[in-house]
């Protein structure tokens, strides 16, 4: 279909919290395969920056940051996606574009106002650099080209942590989503992550799903196995799942607890490392006793954690364009280039824990960036 949006982009998002525990919604997916598409591309970004509650002319802005994005896929590139979702740690929009190609050749020129190939006013590229509040992208000359730009509140807290990302989507064709994930930031650098893959799709799924997100921010903070417990309990009345959990650590590295088909990886410059799935198993039903295993996590590494809607063949001999990918671009490339289409599918990514007393260059911290191109 024309411009199709795979999930509906009207109801509120699924699992927001606060207090420092936060849920995720489902994304949106609007396939650019027509030019039509921009504008449901538009329309879906407004609308999630209001259900958001982003006030004034910010909507209006993420429409034009999403239609910016969906009409150069439209005239430049194939095989285009463009994915709306709220921001998952503070109130906002992401919007992510993905193609396979070909490419920019010219990325400084093409992130200049006015500049254009296709005798059009040009605003494209340049104008998404300027007005959105974060804006990041990585292109690869005959391969394909990854955006991401968020939208914010001004003078809105930076998000607590290292930086994460996002993409949840429902089995092509479906409204319900049986996978979900969540995310706990206890301070001290303890941030707790779950993905959950209720059994099957659809609706009970999807209950499934929902009811493990609620057990999960009830109570974040014990050790692994005893949350991983607290899921069984909570879920026995359901279908079950297969549930995925990981803790980064003070001193860096980060610790996975896992039943069922989620998998973690440490995604590095130089590869992809320490692969673990889950124990053989369903959350709810038949869980053997939960075993945590400890994950090294050197720096500047990427952890992702991701259900089996994703390939995890993507691991096999990833690319050096694909290994480099920030957290938000990375989950893009793996949901656009590596998605199963007959399941739900969910992949998380977060940049490593600093360890605990590592050296503060002089000045301090450098802050996030908020142009990365």
């Amino acid at each position: 279909m024309q411009g199709e949006a795979a999930t509906p982009a009207g109801p509120a998002p699924r699992g927001t919290g606060s207090g420092g525990r936060f849920g995720a919604a489902v994304a949106t997916r609007v396939r650019i395969d027509h030019y039509s598409a921009v504008h449901l591309a538009a329309a879906t970004a407004r609308r999630a920056a209001e259900d958001s509650g982003l006030p004034g002319s910010l909507p209006e802005r993420a429409a034009v940051l999403a239609s910016e994005l969906a009409s150069n896929i439209a005239k430049h590139a194939q095989d285009g996606s463009v994915f709306v979702q709220p921001l998952p740690l503070c109130p906002g929009v992401e919007i992510l574009a993905t193609d396979r190609g070909p490419g920019i050749p010219d990325l400084e020129a093409a992130l200049t106002d006015g500049w254009t190939t296709t005798n059009t006013l040009g605003s494209g590229l340049g104008a998404v650099r300027r007005i959105a509040s974060e804006f990041s992208l990585r292109t690869r000359p005959g391969g394909g080209t990854l955006i991401c730009a968020r939208v914010f509140a001004p003078g809105a807290p930076p998000p607590p942590g290292p930086d994460l990302a996002a993409l949840c989507l429902p089995l092509e064709g479906e409204h319900s989503c049986g996978d979900g994930w969540a995310v706990a930031d206890a301070g001290a650098g303890r941030r707790t992550l779950v993905v959950v893959d209720g059994l099957g799709h659809g609706e009970a799924a999807e209950e499934a799903a929902d009811t493990a997100l609620r057990a999960f921010r009830r109570a974040p903070e014990p050790p692994l196995p005893e949350l991983l417990s607290a899921l069984h309990r909570a879920l026995r009345h359901t279908r079950g799942a297969a549930v995925g959990l990981l803790r980064l650590r003070p001193d860096g590295d980060a610790d996975h607890c896992s039943v069922g088909n989620v998998r973690a990886q440490t995604v590095g410059f130089d590869g992809v490392r320490s692969r673990t799935t889950g124990q053989p198993g369903v959350v709810g039903w038949n869980m053997p006793r939960p075993r945590v295993r400890r994950i090294p996590v050197p720096p500047g590494s990427t952890l992702v954690l991701h259900s089996d809607g994703i390939d995890p063949r993507w691991t096999h001999d990833p690319s050096p364009f694909l290994l480099r990918l920030p957290p938000p671009l990375l989950v893009a490339s793996l949901a656009h280039g590596f998605r199963r289409g007959r399941d739900d599918a969910t992949v998380l990514a977060t940049g490593a824990q600093a360890p605990a007393g590592a050296p503060i260059p002089p000045g301090g911290p450098a802050p996030a960036p908020k142009r990365d191109a």
